[in-house]
């Protein structure tokens, strides 16, 4: 095929992802002028990229193989809508050659590199032995095509321990495992091919030295069909979860000028090996001294906004432009690094459950202005269902400062200005992370998370004044809204009022079960000013609602606060943090609920892929006894205390709903 049919001038653009990247493909797309399409599963039939295209069509059922991963249909949408070329995204099929070629064979563009250079670089093994052929530095590992235990477990012990067992294709940590000692080989092998193979279609690994307290630093390339091909400097992605990147920084705090134009001349030379075409990142790991290629991701990444911050380069725009066939607008000695940028992604996550995912309804989704160098990228908007069959990142919030410590501080407002409710998020644990001290003085490591995870997911310990206050005018609100919009609302005042001061009492619990604590206050209002009694002491106390949220007054004080109120249920947001309360009906007859503390339920739905221990096993507390599959990345049920298992309630390959029983527990006596 002719590089004229490769890359032309094209209209009409199908987008063929969701969520936040195909809603900032759109944008791009929109200002150059180009019509663009939407596809979607029957699960995201509401969704916002799905609003924000001028055409969508329906890919089909939820499940991803079935919708996202089809190219024949995703080819057939193209076709039908007139799109000539098409965009992957990042995930699903972004890296797929098959996919780059069926666009091609289609005659559609493939905004990215071709089928050849996918399947060269895209390969985590492949591109190892390319890349040493070029004199680029490899971590020490076995890249080979068998993959039979011996060979696999030869080939570690001949390395090392610890060694990390890593899927060849795809990425996000999807099929990645640390392994510190050879009995814990086996059974990290047969769990990375099982993720691997679920999240790619292709289990095959490749085993290397794991380096210890290890930093992550990529440098993002964009290539022409013109022979031109320049570096946008670095980024560092040292902050990680499961080698799932949590933050992202550019230019990297830990070169100098020196080691930044090293690091990227090597990123240049892998890129060279294979006359690279279109936007990748090589990736690299580094000791603290050296750094050694680890991986080419042959497509746009997550982390791109950094970059395009300090580098003034809208890098959708250059890649669209490479698609038309066009030479890069800029040289690499004409492009200029300003200022810092960082970015947090912000999840639908339980941090303190080990993160486990969360879905449901988003019924408040509010964000700071995109103002002063602040960035918001999304993908959901309120309103819409957060689902458990696709990854579960809702947002990207990016900061530009001129200082590395400024868009630190810049990404921290913007954080604590975000308010998503209905999903539980991960933004206090974004917050806490961007401004502890370590981070702050750069002192980290990809192990950073686990070992301050404790500390990161604790939630303020006093419930003060300030945030009772704040419940009370949320209330307040609550009601005063309702008397606007409900003509039987109680709230709504008519009639005779009796004259002189009234007295309202409310009792506001924070925690669940037996963790639970009840905080009594009473409102005391009418013909003078009002006041607040807490634990004894008489507050003064107004309340005013404005655009942003409300405007609170307490002796003398005033702080602005964001609030939300769902039912009896309570979210307040105030200079001490974010914290969720419950207001108590004093004749609902509320009580403390009775847990099923031995059943073992499914947290979310999902595909059971493994039974790690048989019926009638005595188990320890933190034992582990299933796995599930759910969002592409499995989650492990333990044992909450030490017991026999009774009965095991499931099977592999059973599809379960959230809420399942998968299996019981009978608890020792002293449990």
């Amino acid at each position: 095929m002719t590089s004229t049919a490769l890359y032309r001038r094209f209209r009409t653009l199908l987008i063929a992802n969701r969520g936040e990247i195909a809603c900032r493909v759109i944008r791009t797309a929109r200002a150059m002028g180009l019509r663009t399409v939407a596809v979607y599963s029957e699960a995201d039939a509401g969704a916002l990229h799905v609003s924000e295209a001028d055409d969508a069509v329906l890919l089909g059922p939820a499940k991803a193989a079935d919708s996202y991963l089809n190219i024949a249909r995703i080819i057939e949408a193209a076709k039908q809508t007139g799109a000539e070329a098409v965009h992957p995204g990042y995930g699903f099929l972004s890296e797929s050659a098959e996919f780059a070629q069926a666009c091609a064979d289609a005659g559609l563009v493939f905004v990215g590199p071709t089928s050849q250079m996918i399947t060269a670089m895209g390969s985590k093994s492949g591109s190892k032995a390319l890349m040493e052929k070029a004199g680029v530095p490899l971590v020490p590992g076995y890249h080979g095509a068998a993959q039979d235990d011996a060979t696999l477990t030869a080939a570690a012990d001949k390395i090392g321990f610890p060694v990390l067992v890593k899927a060849s294709a795809g990425g996000g940590g999807r099929g990645m495992r640390v392994v510190r000692k050879a009995d814990e080989l086996s059974d990290a092998i047969a769990s990375a091919k099982r993720e691997a193979k679920a999240a790619f279609g292709d289990d095959t690994l490749l085993i290397e030295k794991y380096v210890d307290n290890p930093r992550h630093i990529e440098v993002q390339i964009v290539g022409d069909s013109h022979g031109n091909l320049v570096s946008l400097f670095e980024r560092e992605c040292t902050l990680q979860r499961r080698h799932q990147k949590v933050i992202e920084e550019a230019p990297s705090p830990t070169l100098d000028a020196a080691g930044r134009e090293k690091v990227c001349e090597a990123a240049r030379r892998a890129a060279g090996a294979v006359n690279y075409v279109g936007a990748g990142t090589i990736e690299f790991v580094s000791d603290g001294k050296d750094v050694f290629f680890i991986e080419m991701n042959t497509r746009l990444q997550v982390e791109h906004p950094v970059t395009e911050l300090i580098s003034g380069v809208d890098l959708v725009e250059w890649q669209l432009r490479v698609a038309f066939g066009e030479a890069l607008p800029l040289k690499q000695d004409q492009l200029k690094l300003n200022g810092h940028a960082i970015e947090a992604r912000v999840y639908a996550e339980i941090p303190a459950k080990n993160f486990m995912p969360s879905v449901g309804k988003i019924t408040t989704w509010r964000t700071p202005a995109e103002t002063d160098g602040l960035r918001i990228d999304a993908g959901y908007r309120a309103g819409d269902s957060v689902s458990p069959y696709y990854d579960a990142m809702l947002a990207k919030v990016i900061a530009w400062a001129p200082t590395r410590a400024a868009a630190i501080d810049r990404l921290d407002r913007g954080l604590n200005e975000t308010d998503v409710r209905g999903v539980t998020t991960n933004i206090p644990f974004l917050s806490a992370l961007v401004t502890h001290p370590e981070v702050r003085a750069n002192a980290i490591d990809t192990g950073f998370i686990e070992r301050q995870l404790a500390a990161l997911t604790a939630t303020p310990d006093t419930l003060g004044d300030l945030e009772l206050a704040a419940a009370v005018a949320a209330i307040l609100r609550s009601e005063d809204e309702a008397a606007k919009t409900d003509a039987a609302s109680p709230w709504r005042a008519s009639g005779w009022m009796p004259v002189g001061r009234r007295k309202r009492s409310f009792v506001f619990r924070r925690g669940q079960g037996h963790e639970h604590k009840d905080h009594p206050v009473l409102l005391s209002y009418g013909s003078a000013a009002s006041t607040l009694t807490i634990d004894g002491r008489e507050l003064a106390f107004a309340s005013s609602a404005n655009s942003e949220g409300i405007d609170l007054l307490l002796d003398g004080v005033r702080s602005r606060i964001a609030a939300v109120v769902d039912g009896q249920d309570l979210y307040v947001r105030t200079k001490n943090g974010r914290f969720d309360l419950h207001l108590v009906d004093p004749f609902g007859g509320e009580s403390e609920e009775a847990f099923g503390e031995d059943k073992i339920v499914a947290p979310l739905p999902g595909t059971v892929v493994a039974l790690l221990a048989e019926q009638g096993a005595k188990l320890q507390k933190g034992d582990a006894i299933l796995t599930l599959e759910v969002m592409k990345m499995e989650q492990t049920l333990r044992a909450p205390f030490a017991g026999t298992l009774k009965a095991l309630k499931c099977k592999v390959g059973d599809i379960v709903a959230e809420g399942t029983e998968l299996a019981e527990l009978e608890p020792d006596a002293e449990s």
